[in-house]
């Protein structure tokens, strides 16, 4: 495991410790060791913010490895902290492995970020605040920039703020501060420069309603940003790889067909 932070992490709370918070946020490493330059993804397992799912890490970056793909999965920390310590850590991930680039093999250019529930919409706030909620530099690995090359949205978490939100983890992620409910409300502050972006979400997620991938689809439309979508009919939220689910577990082939489109597997 990869200490970010190299040492303690900033913002760090002693009191916070707890058999479900990870107080000090760590990668786990999955970069192809082959004397080549590959694309590499940030991975963000879901949870709600108060818990890392088992199931949307590891498992993935083996997957993208068998690609051509280098991986890393991030274990942020969670509740009882609140923004903006998630992104924070997000961020700070990001240009962890843009900065070390040459030391794991990976091309600089082609290191995008995808998560899962939650950790999708902790994706998305890094790809639309990469230069903003700023932390102070640590070391030269901070100069560096947080933006993703890709973003890959996985039945995610976009609303905190409407009907269709999710909001276990949009009172985790505001904590005590629900005025910044609609800065964190993925769908509101959609910008510019967004990455090429590819999302997927099944009609039957009773936890996170489908709509909310609708919504950010909208948004990006009406941004004139770029973006695949693939709403599927069946599955439950959660699915990971989605093996054995009917016609969702395609989910991972159409975004390689991406990934080539995207010049990210060679």
């Amino acid at each position: 495991m990869i200490n970010i932070w190299n040492g303690t992490p900033l913002g760090y709370k002693k009191e916070y410790d707890n058999e479900h918070n990870i107080n000090r946020p760590e990668l786990e490493g999955f970069a192809i060791n082959d004397g080549k330059k590959h694309s590499c993804f940030l991975i963000l397992p879901g949870g709600g913010y108060d818990h890392m799912s088992d199931h949307e890490g590891a498992n993935v970056a083996k997957r993208l490895n068998e690609k051509g793909i280098s991986a890393f999965v991030l274990y942020y920390r969670l509740k009882p902290y609140a923004h903006p310590i998630y992104l924070w850590d997000v961020k700070r991930a990001m240009r962890y492995i843009r900065y070390n680039a040459e030391k794991y093999g990976i091309d600089a250019d082609k290191i995008g970020i995808m998560g899962f529930s939650a950790g999708g919409h902790l994706s998305c706030l890094c790809a639309e605040y990469y230069d903003s909620f700023e932390y102070e530099p640590v070391d030269k690995a901070d100069s560096i920039s947080a933006r993703p090359d890709l973003l890959c949205m996985c039945y995610p978490v976009v609303s905190i703020t409407k009907p269709i939100s999710h909001m276990r983890s949009g009172d985790n992620i505001c904590g005590d501060n629900n005025d910044i409910r609609d800065r964190l409300s993925c769908e509101l502050n959609v910008r510019d420069d967004m990455p090429h972006t590819f999302i997927w979400h099944t009609f039957e997620d009773k936890s996170v309603d489908c709509r909310n991938s609708l919504e950010f689809a909208s948004a990006m439309k009406e941004k004139e940003q770029y973006f695949e979508l693939h709403l599927f009919p069946k599955g439950k939220h959660g699915l990971d790889m989605a093996e054995g689910i009917e016609g969702t577990e395609q989910w991972f082939s159409l975004f390689c067909n991406w990934l080539k489109r995207e010049d990210f597997i060679i």
